[in-house]
């Protein structure tokens, strides 16, 4: 029979995986990483808001303040500039 190969992935599929991560100087995995923390953090700020709109003496700047500091730190990362 015929030799057998493994299979390898195509460049534009592990693309899909480094591409981006690259362009902000990071691993696929250290992107990961990063991208859970933020959203971790988004889903605190949307906890918060969600309360704040029940109980508008409770978290009055918790989801603002998170989107601006996170806004900071993206801003600070480098990578190219948001698509308008």
């Amino acid at each position: 029979m015929g030799e057998e190969r493994a299979a390898t992935p195509s460049r534009p599929l592990l693309g899909a995986f480094t591409d981006h991560p690259a362009s902000v100087g990071e691993t696929y995995p250290e992107h990961m990483r990063v991208a859970l923390g933020y959203a971790a953090r988004l889903a605190v700020a949307a906890a918060a808001a969600t309360i704040h709109a029940f109980l508008p003496a409770l978290f009055q700047t918790r989801a603002s303040d998170t989107i601006r500091a996170m806004n900071a730190e993206i801003e600070g990362r480098g990578g190219p500039p948001p698509a308008s």
